[in-house]
């Protein structure tokens, strides 16, 4: 079988690069995770903060020593409270982005400017 005949995919330059992106990809995703993407993604771990405490998973399991169906049972809930905490998070901020829309098309522009700015001033949410 002759080299031309061979399907594209097999020539070795082509799975050398393939091999490159790929091992690229899984560096640059190892190095985004140990610079605390993983701390952002993985913010729900923690189900609850207070002010002094936090409840987290392994934390309520291992402090009030659950049996197996108890730690599933938890694990269920808690992964229940934080979807729906999520949904209300993003429903307020749908909120937020229609007041905000109806708010700068009532204004002129020198006050959408100024809207701008002090919007501008407020503590990131």
């Amino acid at each position: 079988m002759l080299a031309s005949d061979r399907p594209s995919w097999q020539n070795p330059r082509i799975l050398t690069t393939l091999v490159l992106v790929f091992l690229t990809g899984a560096l640059a995703g190892a190095i985004g995770m140990r610079e605390g993407l993983h701390e952002q993604l993985h913010r729900g771990a923690a189900y609850w903060r207070g002010d002094k405490a936090e409840f987290s998973y392994l934390r309520l399991k291992t402090e009030l020593n659950l049996t197996p169906e108890q730690s599933e049972r938890l694990k269920t809930i808690l992964d229940d409270y934080v979807k729906y905490h999520e949904d209300l998070e993003a429903q307020i901020e749908d909120v937020r982005a229609t007041g905000r829309t109806k708010i700068v098309q009532i204004l002129t522009p020198e006050q959408r400017k100024r809207f701008e700015e002090l919007s501008d001033k407020l503590p990131a949410r």
